[in-house]
């Protein structure tokens, strides 16, 4: 549902500057972009700890898979209850309570000195996220006039990119010069300024339609959301007609089929169905996935390529991923101009094809190849992820009528998990799937002879992750060999999954043109 005249004007009355901090927009701005980057950081300065976590801590792979896993399961299956508690009892209240439990819970994962506790605490920073994270768009969408409402999100996802450039780079000093505590106790600072510029200037919204929890929503959807990203994020794991990935992935399709029946039927629904009715707001919630299908992707299987075949250590991989950081923090506020002249369509689908040609380019890339070929990938991919993320997020929280922003909000970050892992799910299994059958005939070329090639066949998922299997008391030349064949199969898998992730961001581009300006 676009925006009434009637929506526009209270809107624009609501969203008018006042003298000082209380209701200033750019103040609140302000605020609410320090909660995002607080919650970005923490995303991608875990990586960079874990195999510290891991030997302080004596933790499994699986234990760190669940450090991961918890938080990404908690946040994903709450965002859109979260933004619906926000429309309901105040969306400041619920932003600030996030920021304020996401800190707390930080210093819980430090101070508590097990892997079972560490798993229970980022599975409570995760339910704070949600709180946190719905909030933030809604609070903007609230405080901004319409004409003012683009930049202001361009200025939030510059954030993201803020989060993304400095994450790696942060997360690698603190764990090498203190420990990887302080990689969670870093959100402390960065809390105490979003809460007090937060209490400060955010005015409280809240939607004006009374309405009561939707216990059988929240139950159905949360549930739903939960089976069905466990099951993705398992799915490389276990295999994807494995029976216990089938279960996940039915009983979560069952229950959000559920889902949909109790919102049909329910007097307050958490998730009005009637936004999915505008196809603007559909669309844009399907190119955010593809945006962060493509973004996550790639950033993953790339980490992967500059430490493990090109040598680099975390901290310079983080340095080297810059210009596609940097590319985000400049597009991203761009966009907002843009949409705001011409509405999100042209952003949507320009960025779109930035992001197939970034993609298409890393396909093209070999074992050696040079930084030469490698940061203007980078910094095309960024345009485009900058552009699409501003112009989509304005298409989702545009054209939701302002008593759902937090749930339009929800929607939009909701969008944003499901991208993440099914980029990373997906695009893995295509890699996985490639070096499978292509490993045994690139090791032999590579000079392994064949008996030996054929037995190491099933290595492919040491392979996948860029890395060669080693055999005791093998000759350097030898070693040499399996190494040359293992990189050249995982470049292989790369590839694939590059173009892959490119065709999504093509079909991301044509769906984009079917997109209109919220108000027309």
């Amino acid at each position: 549902m676009a925006i009434t005249t009637v929506q526009r004007t209270a809107h624009a009355r609501h969203a008018q500057p006042t003298p000082g901090l209380r209701g200033n927009p750019w103040w609140i701005l302000a605020a609410v972009s320090v909660g995002v980057i607080m919650v970005g950081l923490d995303a991608s300065v875990v990586a960079i700890a874990n195999p510290r976590i891991a030997t302080d801590l004596n933790a499994s792979l699986s234990d760190l898979q669940w450090i991961t896993d918890a938080y990404l399961l908690s946040l994903a299956s709450l965002l859109i209850f979260g933004g619906k508690l926000g429309d309901m009892f105040g969306r400041r209240a619920v932003f600030l309570i996030g920021v304020v439990g996401f800190a707390v819970t930080s210093v819980g994962i430090g101070l508590i000195g097990s892997v079972a506790g560490v798993i229970t605490m980022r599975a409570l920073q995760g339910v704070f996220g949600a709180l946190l994270m719905p909030s933030t768009l809604a609070i903007i969408r609230q405080a901004f006039p319409q004409e003012k409402l683009n930049t202001a999100i361009g200025i939030w996802g510059a954030a993201t990119g803020v989060s993304v450039a400095a994450g790696p780079v942060l997360g690698g000093v603190l764990v090498e010069h203190f420990n990887w505590q302080s990689v969670f106790y870093i959100n402390v600072p960065i809390a105490v300024v979003a809460v007090i510029i937060g209490a400060a200037a955010i005015v409280e919204s809240r939607s004006d339609e009374p309405s009561r929890l939707d216990i059988a929503g929240i139950l159905t959807l949360s549930a739903s959301l939960f089976l069905l990203v466990y099951g993705l994020i398992k799915a490389p794991e276990w295999g994807w007609f494995n029976p216990q990935t089938v279960a996940f992935l039915v009983g979560g399709a069952v229950l959000m089929g559920a889902f949909v029946v109790v919102e049909r039927h329910t007097k307050d629904p958490m998730l009005p169905l009637r936004l999915f009715a505008n196809p603007s707001l559909s669309i844009g919630a399907a190119v955010v996935t593809i945006n962060f299908f493509a973004l996550f992707g790639a950033l993953f299987f790339m980490t992967l390529y500059l430490q493990n075949l090109q040598g680099w250590s975390p901290v310079e991989t983080g340095v080297r991923t810059l210009p596609l950081s940097a590319a985000m923090m400049v597009m991203a506020p761009l966009s907002g101009v843009i949409t705001e002249r011409f509405g999100p369509r042209p952003a949507m689908v320009t960025g779109l094809l930035g992001v197939t040609g970034g993609l298409a380019l890393l396909s093209q890339l070999q074992a050696d190849s040079g930084y030469s070929a490698i940061w203007p990938a980078f910094a095309l991919l960024g345009t485009g992820v900058g552009l699409v993320l501003t112009a989509s997020s304005d298409a989702i929280v545009g054209n939701a009528p302002l008593d759902d922003a937090g749930v339009a909000g929800g929607i939009q970050s909701t969008s944003v998990q499901l991208g993440a892992v099914l980029g990373t799910t997906i695009l893995g299994s295509v890699l996985s799937s490639k070096v499978g059958s292509v490993l045994t005939d690139k090791l032999t070329t590579a000079g392994t002879p064949a008996p030996i090639a054929e037995k190491l066949a099933p290595a492919k998922e040491l392979v996948s992750k860029g890395l060669a299997p080693s055999i005791p008391g093998t000759p350097p030349q030898l070693t040499a060999a399996i190494a040359s064949g293992s990189h050249e199969a995982f470049m292989a898998g790369l590839q694939l999954s590059m173009w892959v992730g490119a065709a999504a961001a093509a079909v991301g581009a044509v769906l984009a043109l079917f997109v209109r300006r919220a108000d027309s």
